[in-house]
């Protein structure tokens, strides 16, 4: 089965711009673009727009997957809850004639705008390249496998696919993600303890494949 793309908090936030325009929202992530182009100029765009790059759980119901309700509490009837203002797609609040629901399906729910998995937990990691002794700090998803977070690496070091990763002398599966290779997490151990988590990161040695020299 394909595998999702999984995508940091930071990340997402860096497409915040009229022409660039993601969110999150339970758990996955967005590209807004195409619907900010297609409604652009329409006032009803506005919330969307002051929300680039941010998650917008707090707008929907997580077990509807919908937009949040309430009673109004002059008609009694159920609407949608909407604080920052009514946005694309949500119906007005009382019967119009000028409003057009040709859209069949709401952006919250349509899939051509979904381009991965908001990670549920990042990590920080240090990647020694054994070969050159240059070192790169990266923020990870926990969820992603090492070939995934080798991915990432592609862009300090071009030639990343020649080398052997290894943890504390043993090679790593690259099919398997950071826990299941027994790099701990210990975030949450350090916070406990009251002790800096950048005092101290997981590293991975790269070896150059030419050179497998143990230390």
């Amino acid at each position: 089965m394909h595998r999702p793309k999984y995508f940091t908090p930071n990340e997402v936030s860096l497409h915040n711009t009229i022409g660039d325009i993601w969110v999150s929202f339970l758990g996955k992530v967005y590209d807004l673009t195409p619907l900010v182009n297609e409604y652009k100029g329409d006032v009803l765009i506005k919330p969307i727009l002051e929300c680039a790059g941010k998650d917008i759980s707090h707008w929907f119901d997580p077990k509807t997957k919908d937009i949040q309700t309430h009673v109004d509490p002059l008609s009694g009837c159920i609407k949608y809850y909407t604080p920052r203002g009514r946005f694309v797609h949500v119906p007005p609040p009382c019967p119009r004639t000028d409003w057009a629901n040709d859209f069949y399906t709401p952006w919250w729910r349509d899939s051509q705008y979904e381009v991965g998995m908001l990670s549920g937990k990042t990590r920080w990691i240090r990647i020694i390249n054994t070969l050159t002794s240059q070192e790169q700090r990266l923020e990870v998803c926990s969820e992603e496998t090492l070939n995934e977070i080798l991915q990432r690496y592609l862009y300090y070091n071009s030639h990343a696919t020649g080398y052997t990763w290894k943890h504390n002398c043993v090679t790593l599966d690259m099919s398997k993600t950071l826990s299941e290779n027994g790099i701990p997490d210990e975030d949450e151990d350090f916070y406990n303890s009251r002790i800096d988590q950048d005092l101290f990161t997981q590293s991975i040695c790269l070896y150059f494949n030419d050179d497998l020299t143990e230390m």
